[in-house]
């Protein structure tokens, strides 16, 4: 039995008609390397199942405290039922990669059931190419980026035969289901206990308050940002010099009130392409990432007559998970705001500012607390968190815009992986949208050589996703040009 953070909470309030609180991945596979070339959800199930111990919030469902006196609680399914969660789908055949967009958005869009663990999985045939894929979301209540990384590679791989896994040493039994007299219990104790470390955080959190992404937006964050400020060194503690950053984040198409209908599309660019750029220009990974999403978007604005004359403002999640805190779930993230060169019609002008743009924001990110969101959470009463959370969400488009879009880049393993004997093609993120975070996201995942790019978007805002992939596949060959051939 364990309690959700105060962090993990809030993506489960934040969930509403039109927005929902949960991650995925599609993972398209070549079946030709499986067992006789069969792959299907048997063969899937034979692999997963079996694997299901190693990850605890598989067979976890949410348990909520009376009242709203506390945090719910992960506990153990009495009623667990894998083919509820494992499930299998048909294209019909050949189909395309637009049609295997379609689907995943379609299911992507949908919220999942908390009355049972917090997942559901697809095996999906019928892809061209006589290719298939494995789609899966789970609640980032649940998981973050890099623990949800972990979580996917349960069922994965390194060679064609399944790895051996040690199975439980003995068979899952649920714990019995906590009382309600219990969970009370629980929740008064907690009630006591978050004052005290409220009052020990509050100070040297609430005194950077005015560097959360869209503070700006709030009237009064300065005024709050001051006063804790003052009382932090009243108690002694060392105060922190902040360089001011002036983000403005213009308005665009991407942003406003979302629907809850979701477009997806897909595709992969070669690692050593961006290595081969990064190298020239001195940039990291991640800054030609963020140059590429740059150029794609003033591509796609252009086309919709709604470029800004000033850079886009980027989230960009950040992990603070320690090496301590590595194979635990729950969420151990941050978010740093960087601006996109989008008002630049230079590629190599693009570069460089994009360049300076990662030093900027890693400079103000590195002088707050890596915590900050985590206490800030913490400060929000239970009772009223849900309230608070939708609230919040829905005044982030008011007066101004907070930031436009989350572009985030997460790690993966270089080497292939296979899903019951079927080698993964590519692995691709899909994330969520919200009122606060824009229309669309875009978020990769580097795997085996490639990047792997999912875009996922507010259907009504952006009905032309697959073009954004056209225009990252243009934006890479315009940086290669660039760079001298050896």
């Amino acid at each position: 039995m364990r309690q959700l953070t105060s962090l993990d909470a809030q993506f489960l309030n934040v969930e509403s008609p039109t927005t929902v609180g949960h991650v995925g991945s599609l993972i398209v596979v070549d079946p030709g390397s499986a067992p006789d070339g069969r792959w299907d959800l048997e063969s899937v199930r034979a692999v997963f199942e079996p694997r299901l111990h190693l990850a605890a919030p598989l067979r976890q469902r949410l348990v909520e405290v009376p009242l709203g006196l506390g945090r719910p609680y992960w506990v153990d399914d009495p009623h667990f039922d894998i083919e509820f969660h494992l499930r299998e789908l048909a294209l019909p055949a050949p189909g395309s990669r637009e049609q295997l967009g379609e689907q995943v958005a379609r299911i992507h869009s949908r919220q999942l059931d908390r009355s049972r663990p917090l997942w559901e999985a697809y095996v999906i045939t019928g892809l061209e190419g006589g290719k298939g894929a494995f789609y899966s979301k789970i609640h980032h209540a649940a998981i973050d980026g890099v623990s949800g990384a972990e979580i996917i590679e349960t069922i994965m791989d390194i060679t064609v035969e399944p790895r051996e896994v040690e199975p439980e040493e003995t068979a899952f039994v649920p714990r019995p289901m906590p009382s309600t007299v219990n969970l009370v219990q629980r929740g008064v104790r907690q009630m006591m206990v978050n004052p005290v470390e409220a009052l020990r955080t509050l100070p040297r959190s609430l005194r950077y308050v005015d560097q959360l992404p869209g503070a700006a937006n709030i009237p009064g964050t300065g005024l709050v940002s001051g006063a804790a400020g003052l009382v932090g060194r009243v108690l002694g503690e060392e105060a922190v010099e902040i360089d001011a950053r002036e983000l403005k984040a213009p308005r665009t198409p991407l942003n406003g009130t979302i629907t809850p209908h979701r477009r997806f599309s897909f595709g992969s660019i070669p690692l050593e392409d961006v290595k081969a750029v990064k190298n020239h220009f001195g940039m990291t990974v991640n800054d030609v990432v963020m140059a590429l999403t740059a150029s794609a978007l003033r591509g796609w604005l252009l086309d919709h007559d709604a470029l800004p004359s000033v850079p886009l403002v980027a989230a960009v999640p950040v992990s603070i998970r320690t090496e301590d805190q590595k194979g635990e779930n729950g969420n151990q993230v941050s978010v740093m705001l960087a601006e996109l060169p989008t008002h630049l019609a230079d590629a190599e002008e693009r570069m460089h500012f994009m360049r300076q743009s990662m030093l900027d924001a890693k400079r103000a990110f590195d002088a707050v607390p890596a915590s900050l969101l985590q206490d800030l959470s913490a400060l929000i009463p239970t009772a009223l968190s849900g309230l608070a959370a939708r609230a919040l969400f829905k005044l982030s488009t008011l007066p101004g815009v907070m930031f436009n879009l989350f572009v985030s880049n997460v790690p993966g393993p270089q080497l292939p992986l296979y899903i019951a004997g079927a080698r993964v093609e590519g692995i691709y993120p899909v994330s969520a949208v919200t009122d606060i975070t824009g229309g669309l996201n875009i978020t990769l995942f580097s795997y085996d050589g490639n990047l792997d790019f999912g875009l996922i978007a507010c259907r009504e805002m952006v009905p032309d996703v697959w073009r954004l992939i056209g225009y990252l596949e243009l934006a890479m060959a315009e940086m290669l040009r660039l760079v001298p051939s050896d």
